[in-house]
């Protein structure tokens, strides 16, 4: 890849200071500790001071005791202690998997995904989201959270398309941008999160059926190994021009913004690991756009570089990552990273430039000087947040088709169906409570439904499998994809499931004007109901405050989400982007806008 050459061992660009003085005092040992990150039910608080640990996380689901933000708070505050033990006393930087709120979290405010954000083109309100998000993550102690997601998703089969905010990378640079400025907020060390930029580079442009399972040791225990992992962590065959003009320019626009870390991408490029790729990580992240923060890698990535350990552990650090994700095994790496210093394989200069970025990105939070002040619990779910993401929900609302039949009108007649209209778990998604998200109330919030009732003043009758005879004016269909997470949701089948459409041809049957509202992380085909619905919305996954697409519905609220992403009408299109087959797909852009029928205080 051209582009100006940078050598991380000596191209930082953070003057001598107290990291410096630090450093200088570091054993091997403690050097290559700050370079570890671990589960945190893989190590103990005392263990993390003995090993002098730089980073503790909790991946998707990894709750402390019962999930609640006290027992989180709790159960972090324990981990840091512990580093505070170690005979330097550095403490730990907390990470968590905090992508639309702090979704672990019982109780937290989640927010819509990134893809639903990408619908609003507004930074501003990205901006404010990211910055609740941080609030909420540091009430817990936790201060890294590995988001944004820079993704440029091409192909909508792809399990991770929710998780990017748009197919177009200027729409991803200028939202990714707020985003990290928001989390990192304008004062760090007072209630800043470290924002993680991810995932390094190319991420979104692989393809269908490149993901090998012999690729994915840690992924054996998925159940009903079939079409998933076809495309997510697959090969991504562009040519140097097209990943740079697609895919590096967000990544350019957080760098920019002071991004502090930066996550690599599980795929290959040409059958290179991006983990162990020197020219990407460490001549243009680190060099050309001069990214002065540390990478980190993703959860046992490096262990997908080569079959021989010692061998993964040497290329990927040489290539340029600064902290690994282990995230079990943390004695097996430290003292595998330990011998290959011995041996001269990783040089002492490179262990120190990593440790040196890792420090100086601690400084920023205000870590090593114990600055700071401690962000209050009742922050996580608070009445500000709530209707801070009720906004997002209105604002990525897209409707992409209607022919008159919005918005719904005090006093008319409203029956309603689909599981989704009246289920937080599927309005969520995935990297809700657990990795993979759920349904039903697995934490508070409010539905669709309870958004529909409370606009109209009714008690709207709802059934899941749209059962009835009753008659009336108006129809409301939920249509959905249960959650799904990564490589999990790679679908060869974006087609409708039969039993949802059924649900709609029962309630088309008898009523005068029929509303679907789609709940979904990516654009699904809608082709057997597209034709006999009045009004087709796109809802992505709202989140926890689901009943602000009750404002939508009614007009309560001015809607006016533009399509992230294309939306394609049959398999055809999405297999092959350049089909002419008729209707059109709506392309990126697409969305109507519906004004409002009244204000909230004349309602």
């Amino acid at each position: 890849m051209s582009g100006r050459s940078a050598d991380a061992t000596s191209d930082h660009r953070f003057p001598p200071s107290d990291v410096d003085r630090l450093l200088g005092q570091m054993t091997l040992r403690e050097k290559i500790g700050q370079m570890t990150q671990v589960e945190f039910g893989s190590i103990t608080p005392d263990q993390v001071g003995e090993w002098a640990i730089g980073s503790v996380l909790s991946g998707g689901g990894g709750n402390h005791g019962d999930g609640s933000a006290a027992d989180w708070r709790a159960g972090v505050d324990a981990y840091v202690e512990g580093s505070l033990q170690s005979r330097l006393g550095i403490p730990i930087v907390y990470g968590t998997d905090a992508v639309h709120g702090h979704n672990n979290v019982l109780g937290a405010t989640i927010f819509p995904h990134h893809i639903g954000l990408g619908a609003t083109r507004d930074p501003h309100l990205v901006e404010a989201i990211a910055r609740a998000s941080a609030l909420e993550t540091a009430a817990t102690g936790a201060r890294w959270s590995f988001a944004p997601c820079l993704a440029v998703p091409q192909d909508p089969r792809w399990g991770r398309t929710y998780e990017g905010f748009s197919e177009d990378p200027s729409v991803v640079s200028e939202l990714g941008a707020a985003a990290v400025r928001g989390w990192q907020g304008t004062d760090l060390p007072a209630s800043g999160v470290l924002a993680c930029a991810k995932h390094f580079v190319g991420e979104g442009a692989m393809e269908w059926g490149s993901a090998g399972r012999a690729r994915h040791p840690w992924i054996d225990w998925w159940d009903g190994w079939g079409e998933e992992w076809q495309i997510d962590q697959g090969n991504i065959s562009l040519d140097e021009a097209a990943l740079r003009s697609t895919h590096l320019p967000p990544f350019a626009a957080a760098v920019a913004a002071g991004v502090a870390t930066v996550m690599a991408c599980y795929a290959t490029w040409r059958h290179v690991p991006l983990h162990a790729h020197h020219q990407l990580l460490t001549n243009v992240l680190k060099g050309e756009l001069g990214f002065d923060g540390f990478v980190v890698s993703d959860w046992m990535a490096v262990n997908q570089i080569d079959a021989d350990f010692e061998v993964a552990v040497e290329r990927s650090i040489n290539a340029g990552v600064d902290m690994v994700m282990v995230p079990f095994d943390f004695r097996g790496f430290i003292e595998t990273v330990e011998r290959l210093v011995v041996e001269g394989r990783i040089s002492v200069q490179r262990v120190d430039d990593a440790v040196r970025r890792i420090l100086h990105a601690k400084d920023r939070l205000g870590l090593l000087s114990g600055q700071g002040d401690e962000v209050p619990l009742d922050v996580v779910g608070c009445a500000a947040h709530r209707a801070l993401a009720r906004r997002a929900v209105v604002a990525s609302a897209v409707v992409l088709k209607d022919d008159g039949a919005l918005p719904i009108r005090p006093g008319e007649d409203v029956v309603a169906a689909g599981v989704a209209l009246d289920d937080i778990g599927l309005s969520c998604g995935g990297w809700t409570i657990s990795w993979d998200g759920g349904v039903g109330p697995i934490t508070d919030g409010r539905t669709i439904l309870d958004g529909l009732r409370t606009a109209l003043g009714a008690s709207i009758p709802h059934t899941a499998d749209g059962s009835g005879s009753v008659r009336a004016t108006v129809g409301v269909v939920a249509v959905h994809e249960f959650p799904y997470v990564e490589g999990g949701g790679d679908r060869a089948n974006l087609n409708l499931p039969d039993d949802q459409v059924e649900v709609f041809r029962r309630v088309r049957a008898r009523v005068d004007r029929l509303i679907v509202v789609v709940v979904s992380g990516r654009p699904v085909v809608l082709a057997p109901i597209l034709e006999d619905a009045d009004a087709i919305v796109a809802a992505w996954l709202p989140g926890s405050e689901a009943d602000g697409v009750g404002d939508v519905l009614t007009g309560l609220a001015e809607v006016g989400g533009r399509l992230p992403v294309r939306w394609q009408h049959t398999m055809e299109q999405v297999r092959d982007n350049h089909t002419t087959e008729l209707p059109e797909p709506w392309p990126v852009g697409h969305g109507r806008t519906i004004t409002h029928r009244r204000t909230k205080e004349t309602s």
